[in-house]
């Protein structure tokens, strides 16, 4: 079904666990953290649809253009995952401290909101792989 490398299949996927992603947020979320309005909500789903779609981008990039390194499936979708969630917390931090704080207390193991970037990563890694295996990688997803 997917044997043609495409960046439309990347995104796609990428688009689509991340929605997945998203929407388990969407839901979820009042049951962690009952005061959480609709915004906060809508903005989770949105974020991890958006998040899937960069990762779908970046596929066509095998090498970094700068340095000449080779840039794995792996490491640049795990990267972007978290460097996005780290993002994410600082735009949210009061949101997420409070989150962190509701599930595991205020004297609890892991309360920092920055533990979300760890969760970014695993995300991005998730939906590297799934975009990866079914739309392919590098310059060959350009040619349609």
């Amino acid at each position: 079904m997917f044997n043609n490398p495409s960046l439309i299949t990347r995104i796609a996927i990428g688009k689509a666990v991340g929605f997945i992603f998203g929407l388990s947020g969407f839901i979820f979320l009042p049951y962690f953290l009952p005061e959480a309005d609709l915004f906060i909500r809508w903005g989770i789903l949105l974020w991890y649809t958006t998040l899937g779609a960069i990762i779908g981008v970046f596929g066509v990039f095998t090498y970094h253009p700068i340095l000449k390194l080779p840039l794995p499936w792996w490491f640049r979708s795990t990267i972007i995952g978290a460097w996005m969630n780290f993002v994410l917390t600082f735009f949210a931090f009061d949101v997420m401290q409070a989150m962190m704080f509701s599930v595991f207390g205020e004297n609890g193991v892991i309360t920092s909101p920055f533990w979300f970037t760890a969760e970014g990563a695993l995300v991005g890694l998730i939906m590297g792989y799934l975009a990866t295996k079914f739309g392919g990688e590098g310059r060959d997803t350009l040619k349609e």
